[in-house]
């Protein structure tokens, strides 16, 4: 059974702790479903204080047996403690020890924060572009699922259509698509920085849909999903990269290229993350799953691994040799299709609402 021990504080972050448990510095953790880590829900709690002054771990907790001596036993073996708890109450024990928090430091890898390829590169006196050319080229990005670095939320958890792909001439450029795509990166910045400097997640909410739909079409975000998806991650304890990738994510841009874990203690992993590709578009992510096959360069990299996904975008030569007659593109046709002349007249008026509320109207 593997066990460990963490701050108290990480566990409950939203809670307010009692001033016994504000001393309490111990919690434990069991592979209970034995996939090999404690970071799924329910493998994970504060230790209980006894009467005797130790810390007793309450998951796989048993009652004690009393033997033919007047003694009590534990049920699940001799090597583990009978003990009274603090509160009162029959004896049990536990299989699960709980250590010491300040001994068992937490190895934690940080985000993902690949901001991706410039959309302008170099270029000559001629105007010639002389950096690489990348076609729909993505970002490496990462989510959360529940465990207990965020509060044992769902960080990944889709929200609906918040960015909008192909909405008409107005978003019909390439650069307009990427300036979208900055945009909710410059949202989920501002939305994260005025939480963390003291906003209410409502305010911060604002302010991050504001920075979202500043300098860009406002239609090709949907501002009430944004303003409430911003809202719910904040309150759920999710990070910068977990609130970018979440609304990416939900938008259907993203290619999940599968989990690793992002935070251990003592070599067990109490915290998984979801490795991600995400794109501009929904297109783009679509031609991207359906066109790398296709090529040999992709064979053996692949989408790279779920802790560093492989996201760079075709060269010009690449995206020519791309066969899209072999290409399923009916789920980027079903959006389109599916855009009846009542939605189209909600996207304007979206759009008319959006613009008042940026210039504060």
């Amino acid at each position: 059974m593997s066990c460990l021990s963490l701050q108290l504080g990480l566990l409950l972050a939203a809670s307010a702790l009692s001033p016994i448990a504000a001393q309490a510095q111990e919690i434990c953790a069991a592979d209970l479903n034995g996939n090999g880590d404690a970071a799924d829900p329910g493998e994970t709690a504060s230790c209980l204080a006894t009467q005797s002054g130790t810390w007793q771990c309450p998951l796989q907790q048993a009652l004690c047996t009393v033997t033919v001596t007047g003694t009590y036993a534990c049920p699940l073996g001799d090597q583990f403690a009978c003990e009274v708890p603090a509160s009162g109450g029959e004896p049990t024990c536990s299989p699960n020890p709980c250590q010491d928090a300040a001994a068992t430091p937490i190895v934690e890898e940080p985000p993902i924060s690949d901001p991706g390829v410039p959309a302008d590169g170099a270029v000559d006196a001629n105007g010639n572009c002389t950096a690489n050319i990348e076609i729909f080229s993505g970002r490496a990005m990462r989510c959360r699922p529940p465990g207990l670095l965020d509060t044992f939320q769902n960080c990944c958890k889709d929200k609906g259509k918040i960015v909008k792909d192909g909405m008409g001439s107005s978003i019909g450029s390439i650069g307009t698509k990427i300036a979208v795509a900055k945009a909710v990166f410059t949202g989920m910045k501002a939305a994260f920085t005025a939480f963390k400097a003291g906003a209410t997640a409502g305010e911060a909410a604002g302010a991050g849909a504001h920075a979202m739909i500043a300098g860009i079409d406002p239609t090709s975000i949907a501002i009430s999903l944004a303003v409430n998806f911003i809202f719910e991650v904040l309150l759920a304890g999710c990070d910068q990269e977990d609130m970018e990738t979440g609304m990416l994510r939900g938008s259907g841009m993203c290619h999940e290229v599968g989990t690793y874990c992002t935070a251990s203690v003592l070599g067990i992993c109490i915290q998984k993350a979801r490795g991600h590709c995400c794109f501009n578009t929904k297109l783009g992510r679509i031609i991207q799953e359906q066109g790398r096959p296709q090529l040999k360069v992709f064979n053996t990299v692949g989408w790279g691994t779920p802790k560093a996904p492989y996201c760079r975008g075709f060269t010009p030569e690449e995206f020519q040799a791309l066969d899209f007659s072999k290409m399923d593109l009916s789920e980027y046709y079903a959006d389109i299709e599916a855009r009846t002349q009542g939605q189209l007249q909600i996207d304007m008026k979206d759009r008319i609402d959006a613009y008042m509320q940026a210039i504060g109207k």
